[in-house]
């Protein structure tokens, strides 16, 4: 993400196009086409969906002024984001972000392992989600929760119950011993750290709002 968030006055056009798609109205934060447009313009998906209520409550003047040029008219706002993409190099990343400093975070979230391409970091953070409301023992492909979660990610339960395993081999609690080699040891590790110590109900509202990517 750029600094100062990267953001612009001319994005108030992609807030009022992701407003206005069927449903009409304020996407959930972590909804695939919220997160898209996140990816795109570098801009974290809790901001875009901040930027979505203001447009919703036309908390400033100029946002009825866009609303009033646009609110009516989707095929002029759709020319006019078209413009804007053409106009600003989003279809060359490159040129677009020339002279600018990245430090992507959440990007890399969204994004397949280069360890394993089956999974995000995401995916992971919701197997980790699972696994703190299984035990051991449920840990298994005939599990109805593993099997569900895997239709939610396009993976095998197979693939999931993998994950599983590994998390297993973390868990400073189980304290396994049996070396398991995989590398899928280091992804999970860090999901391990940024999540395994945090409050499980807050962990589980956050995979609910993440579960909406995939949805």
């Amino acid at each position: 993400m750029a600094k100062n968030t990267n953001w612009k006055d001319e994005y108030w056009l992609l807030i009022m196009q992701l407003y206005l798609r069927k449903p009409v109205g304020v996407k959930p934060v972590f909804s695939r086409e919220v997160v898209d447009v996140a990816l795109e313009i570098h801009v974290h998906p809790r901001i875009l969906h901040d930027r979505m209520c203001q447009v919703a409550n036309l908390d400033t003047p100029r946002i009825e002024r866009i609303w009033e040029q646009y609110g009516e008219n989707p095929r002029r706002l759709s020319r006019a984001v078209r413009l804007l993409r053409e106009r600003t190099g989003y279809g060359n990343a490159s040129e677009f972000y020339d002279g600018v400093e990245l430090n992507e975070t959440f990007e890399r979230d969204f994004r397949p392992l280069s360890e394993d391409e089956r999974f995000t970091p995401v995916a992971l953070m919701l197997v980790l989600d699972l696994y703190f409301r299984l035990t051991p023992q449920t840990m298994v492909s005939q599990t109805p929760e593993v099997q569900e979660l895997a239709r939610l990610l396009h993976v095998t339960a197979a693939d999931v119950v993998e994950v599983l395993d590994v998390l297993q081999h973390i868990d400073p609690y189980l304290n396994r011993r049996d070396v398991l080699l995989t590398p899928l040891i280091g992804p999970c590790s860090d999901i391990w750290r940024r999540y395994g110590n945090m409050d499980t109900i807050r962990l589980a509202q956050l995979a609910e709002e993440l579960k909406e990517y995939y949805k």
